[in-house]
């Protein structure tokens, strides 16, 4: 006669259930990721070709305003995109307090790779000051041609232009860093943008760039996948004049950013 005591049923660990998720979600996870990245550069060579074309046939003035408004509109829904994706989430409504705004200088910290893009989503009329490498870019160059960016290639040059755009109403982004940042909360302050300013003769508006993930950040391998969604969070910061010494007046500003920015962990 057969035992009427019910058989014990053999079910996964519950470790071995994460694992094996954890598993089938990679060939996911890493669509998203390099989806992302994909989109960014056929998105930048479709736009580089298309500046190229409209570059000698525009008057520059209203070339540079359609190649601003146009470079915004990219971004925005680059940004679009990759958030169904799932690989970024951004909080970036700060920004559009300051979209009206003319004759303004943004001074934003750079922890990552797209801290240009986040920022010029939200702002169509903001002009960069760009690396030559990055104006030369097959991705970016042709766009930044189009929409009047000004090329960082001599110092005396790049503060004229930049004031001048001012002096017409126009917003300038930067990055007193100079760079991405290689050591938190900031790298040292660079002084060109105070000297921008006192010469425009226009104020200092600090914006926050926060991640929480060193995904794009300096050093990052593109091999390395990162935890997604990558969430970007930007805030406005105080608003100053540079009065008297502009290199107190830099450091000043890199001692607010610095309590401001949490420190390295």
């Amino acid at each position: 006669m057969e035992s009427s005591v019910p058989r014990e049923r053999k079910t996964m660990a519950p470790n071995s259930q994460s694992a094996l998720k954890r598993w089938l979600m990679l060939p996911v996870e890493y669509f998203q990721i390099y989806g992302a990245f994909f989109l960014f550069g056929a998105g930048g060579i479709l736009f580089t070709l298309f500046s190229a074309i409209l570059y000698p046939i525009l008057p520059r003035e209203s070339g540079a305003r359609f190649g601003r408004a146009m470079m915004a509109r990219v971004f925005r829904f680059y940004l679009f995109l990759v958030t169904k994706l799932g690989t970024f989430k951004a909080d970036l409504s700060a920004l559009d307090a300051l979209r009206n705004e003319p004759g303004l200088i943004i001074a934003a910290n750079h922890p990552g790779l797209l801290d240009a893009v986040l920022v010029i989503s939200r702002l169509p009329c903001v002009v960069c000051i760009m690396k030559a490498e990055i104006w030369d870019n097959i991705f970016l160059g042709g766009g930044a041609r189009l929409a009047g960016y000004i090329r960082n290639d001599t110092a005396v040059n790049m503060v004229r232009l930049a004031a001048d755009e001012l002096r017409r109403g126009q917003q300038l982004l930067v990055f007193p860093e100079g760079t991405r940042t290689r050591a938190k909360p900031i790298n040292d302050f660079k002084g060109g943008f105070a000297l921008i300013a006192k010469r425009a003769h226009v104020p200092i508006q600090t914006v926050f760039i926060e991640t929480d993930n060193p995904c794009l950040s300096k050093g990052w391998p593109f091999s390395k996948k990162p935890v997604m969604p990558v969430t970007f969070h930007v805030r406005l910061g105080k608003r100053f004049e540079v009065n008297g010494d502009v290199g107190d007046f830099v450091s000043d500003l890199e001692a607010y950013f610095r309590s401001e920015l949490p420190p390295a962990k």
